[in-house]
Order: structure tokens, then C-alpha cells, then sequence
């Protein structure tokens, strides 16, 4: 009970020994939030996971204070002292470098230390890159998977494109400018030319760009482009009367034996033998 009457009977901001999560924009510098603002200016410290980008928030807003690193690579270092902080009195701001901490960044390994110590958390809510192409889409939204950066183990990564294919939800993937071919050409090969897409490239910056319709079409838009800034892909779930459990499977299989160095006549010629199907349905499944 008692934390449930501080959770909603807050004192003024921001308090001694509190844990601020605190979204920042994910591009335009004029989304952020007056509390943020207000944050940001009188915790005791500021975490950032890179200083020279927080920097360029405060310099905008005229704020001081004192600001530390804290990313991946230093986190498990610093997470300690945090804690000590905290239980010392201290207020600690935590933001990423765009967006809400804690979505695929440590923000999530502090907030999890935090509360096993019994420190209070509070967001303070601000932009969110996945939610944010997922509304401007305009693909379903009211159900959704977000999986962040998929994994860089091929058959880690190869399960969840699988999983990806057969999901009636809408998707939603960040990457890298520079791994955006690839992410194309394996949705392609998981899902199909046809199934819908849609990449944000630097949203809410001066250069915003949505690209749909499908992922064919989506790779020959970026096929001789040099490809910047910040990727989130937003992949239409598939209905439920296209779904056949054989058929990705067999694409899978078909997957897996293109990997293992046969051609994709061959594949498709191996797999027509052990299921049945035609050679040209298989092959026409790539």
C-alpha cells in the first residue's frame, strides 16, 4: 500500500532517490516535453548513452548538470554506483540517445537492478521510434510484436523471420542503414515480394521518409541508394485464411538448403520429390 500511495500522491519534481526513465526525441529536438525539460535541469545527475547527443539537448534548452556516460559498454561498471546513489538520496535522469530508455538500450538492466533495490522508477514519456512508424504506417496497429534489432546468429535470426512470416500481428524491426539490404532481401525470402512494408528512415527529422507498399518494391527503392540515419520497419501481419503451416515450412527447408550451397533449382527440385508439390511452386516460393 505504501508504494501505491507515492506512486499517486507525487511530491514535487523531481524527488530524492527516484530513478527518472526519460523519453528525448527521436529527431526534432522541439518533441521533448516540458517535464522532461524540468527533469533534466534538477535531478542530481544525468546518464546518458552518449554525452555529445544529450549535450545537444541541453545546449538547446540552456540546461546544466552533470551528465555521465552510460551505454553497453560500460553499464555493468556503473550500474553499481547508480544504485548507491540512489539509495544515498541522489535523483538520476537515465536517457538513450533518441527515444524512451530501456528499448533496446541498458536503460532496461538499471530499471531491473532498481527496482530488485527498492528504488522507485518513474517515466517521464516521450517519442518512441517503433510506435511512431508503427501509427504513420498505416498498417494495423491495435496488435502488434515489436522485436527491436533482430539477432546477428543466423539461426537465431532465421527463427525469428520465420516467426515473422507466420504472425497475423503487424511487425516492427529497427536496423541499421547499413544491414537494411540484407533485413529486405530476408524478408523477401521469409515473406514473399507481396506482403506489405513500410520503412521510416529518420523520423520527425527534416528528411523524414515513409517507404511502402510492399517489400519488392521497397527493395528496388533502396537497391542504388547510399542509405542513412535511423531504419524502423513496420511488417504486415498476414491473415489467417493465407496461413499454411506446410508452406513455410517447406520455405524454410528451402531456406536452410540454399544456406547449405545447393542451387535454388536444385532445392526446389529435392524438396518437389520429398513433398509431392511441384518443382515450380517450390521454386516460385523464392
Amino acid at each position: 500500500m505504501n508504494n501505491i500511495s507515492l506512486l499517486t500522491h507525487r511530491k514535487e519534481e523531481p524527488e530524492d532517490g527516484i530513478l527518472y526513465i526519460v523519453g528525448t526525441p527521436i529527431g526534432n529536438l522541439n518533441d521533448i516535453s516540458q517535464r522532461a525539460l524540468n527533469i533534466l535541469k534538477n535531478v542530481s545527475l544525468v546518464a546518458c548513452e552518449d554525452t555529445r547527443q544529450t549535450k545537444k539537448i541541453m545546449n538547446k534548452f540552456n540546461i546544466s548538470n552533470k551528465l555521465i556516460s552510460f551505454n553497453k559498454h560500460n553499464s555493468s561498471t556503473k550500474i553499481p554506483k547508480l544504485i548507491q546513489d540512489l539509495k544515498a538520496g541522489k535523483s538520476i535522469a537515465i536517457v538513450s540517445d533518441a527515444g524512451m530508455p530501456g528499448i533496446c538500450d541498458p536503460g532496461e538492466d538499471i530499471a531491473r537492478n532498481a527496482k530488485s533495490a527498492g528504488i522507485d522508477l518513474i517515466c517521464v514519456s516521450g517519442p518512441c521510434a517503433a510506435l511512431t512508424a508503427l501509427v504513420s504506417s498505416g498498417l494495423p496497429s491495435s496488435s502488434f510484436v515489436f522485436e527491436g534489432f533482430l539477432p546477428k546468429k543466423q539461426i537465431d535470426r532465421e527463427k525469428i523471420l520465420l516467426e515473422i512470416s507466420k504472425n497475423q500481428k503487424t511487425t516492427i524491426i529497427y536496423e541499421s542503414p547499413k544491414r537494411l539490404r540484407k533485413l529486405l532481401k530476408e524478408l523477401f525470402e521469409f515473406c514473399g515480394g507481396d506482403r506489405e512494408i513500410m520503412v521510416g528512415r529518420e523520423l520527425t527529422k527534416k528528411f523524414e521518409e515513409h517507404v511502402g507498399n510492399n517489400i519488392k518494391e521497397v527493395i528496388e527503392f533502396f537497391k542504388d541508394k547510399d542509405i542513412v540515419g535511423e531504419i524502423t520497419v513496420v511488417v504486415k501481419g498476414i491473415k489467417n485464411r493465407d496461413f499454411n503451416p506446410d508452406k513455410f515450412l517447406i520455405k524454410k527447408d528451402l531456406h536452410d538448403l540454399r544456406n547449405a550451397g545447393l542451387s535454388l533449382s536444385a532445392a526446389s527440385k529435392y524438396l518437389a520429390k520429398r513433398t509431392g508439390l511441384k518443382k515450380s511452386e517450390i521454386y516460385n516460393m523464392i
